[in-house]
């Protein structure tokens, strides 16, 4: 499971209804409700530059939250919407569902690679380039894994690391359908270029010959 879930502190909103909205904005904050896990809904409050901060790192509505309010036990919890203003396109409300161990729920998962001393391809100088650093999955959310490994061992130049041929976690799932590529092992640019220049002179002698 993962161990580095953060934190995110907000405070219990007291009131309701657009009043209780409009003056925690006027102070500063951003209001919102934590719903759904079998409990009463919470309405929230918290500080408009630290969910600006944590929106403009993208990947918000996608990362799993250790939800702490002052007053109650933390819970884990994934935003699922942010209303922002029309106008200057500002958060003005955000969305939290609260998560059971046996939800399943979207995540992006980093990808550790191994095994590079056993890839003859990056021994004779080969690049190993990652195309996805992190891999969205459907996992469960009492079973969420730290990364997922690509073992590199055997890999020679030119070829290349999908989906399908990775080890996933235990009910771990692509949220995409096709076999995507993960990373592969190019030439060095030394060696492309070489070769490139080989393939024109064969081309200009195969031309002369005609």
């Amino acid at each position: 499971m993962a161990g580095e879930i953060p934190d995110l502190v907000v405070q219990e909103r007291t009131g309701s209804g657009k009043g209780a909205a409009r003056q925690a904005r006027r102070e500063g904050l951003v209001p919102g409700i934590v719903y759904g896990g079998g409990a009463d809904p919470l309405p929230i409050q918290l500080p408009f530059n630290e969910l600006m901060r944590k929106l403009t790192k993208g990947r918000f509505l996608s990362t799993l939250f250790n939800l702490k309010v002052e007053g109650h036990e933390d819970v884990r919890v994934i935003c699922r919407a942010v209303q922002r203003d029309v106008v200057k396109d500002l958060p003005t409300h955000v969305d939290f569902l609260r998560l059971r161990r046996t939800t399943k729920i979207n995540l992006f998962i980093p990808v550790e690679f191994v095994g590079h001393d056993d890839a003859p391809g990056l021994k004779r100088g080969g690049v190993l380039t990652v195309v996805r650093p992190e891999v969205e999955l459907m996992v469960t959310a009492g079973d969420i894994p730290d990364h997922i490994t690509v073992d590199l061992t055997g890999l020679e130049i030119g070829d290349t690391v999908t989906i399908s041929s990775v080890d996933l976690p235990k009910g771990a799932k692509p949220t995409i359908d096709r076999d995507f590529v993960i990373a592969n092992v190019q030439a060095p640019s030394g060696l492309r270029s070489a070769d490139a220049e080989e393939e024109g002179e064969t081309g200009e002698g195969e031309a002369e010959e005609g």
